[in-house]
């Protein structure tokens, strides 16, 4: 991961961003098209707000530093720390922005954040097969194949199958303190 000055920022997502964000989803229905469902109406998005408030979820906004546009957005899913110390990465791009690097810049931060910040030592990545942007993405990133999950995610109708991906922490890497010494 490159140490120069990143194109782009992470921003906590917040009810505040709620008319850009569903108007970028509404923007960016083709480009999501059967791979994910994101909150476009105003009830959804308070909705779908609502799976942060535990703290178990992470919703950040990719915002290009240069103008402030929405490029895209990531999720930090499901983190779990005993023996574990791992979560889940969500991800989409914004269609205005899509195209032009900032999300492999966005995810960067993502995984600096989540490895360091957080101090977890793996993240995965749910991948339908056919999604060649987002299996692009993930190996431009660094991330490993590891399998196949058959029905993984009830998406637009069906159970679809994903492809698992996995990264883990670079060394040298300072564990959170809820990891068992034993």
């Amino acid at each position: 991961m490159s140490e120069m000055p990143s194109r782009v920022e992470l921003h906590p997502l917040t009810l505040s961003d709620q008319d850009e964000f569903c108007s970028l989803v509404l923007a960016s229905a083709e480009l999501h098209g059967p791979w994910m469902q994101l909150p476009s109406t105003a009830e959804e998005f308070r909705t779908w707000m609502r799976r942060f408030d535990d703290g178990s979820n992470l919703g950040f906004l990719i915002r290009v530093r240069e103008s402030g546009a929405a490029a895209g957005m990531v999720n930090i899913n499901s983190i779990i720390r005993g023996r574990y110390q791992g979560a889940s990465l969500g991800y989409a791009a914004f269609a205005p922005s899509a195209g032009r690097g900032y999300m492999t810049d966005g995810l960067t931060l993502a995984l600096r954040h989540a490895f360091g910040v957080l101090r977890l030592h793996r993240l995965e990545a749910n991948i339908q097969p056919a999604n060649k942007a987002s299996l692009a993405l993930a190996r431009r990133l660094g991330f490993r194949h590891e399998g196949l999950s058959p029905d993984y995610l009830y998406i637009d109708g069906a159970w679809r199958d994903h492809e698992r991906w996995s990264i883990t922490a670079p060394s040298p890497w300072q564990p959170d303190p809820s990891l068992p010494e034993v």
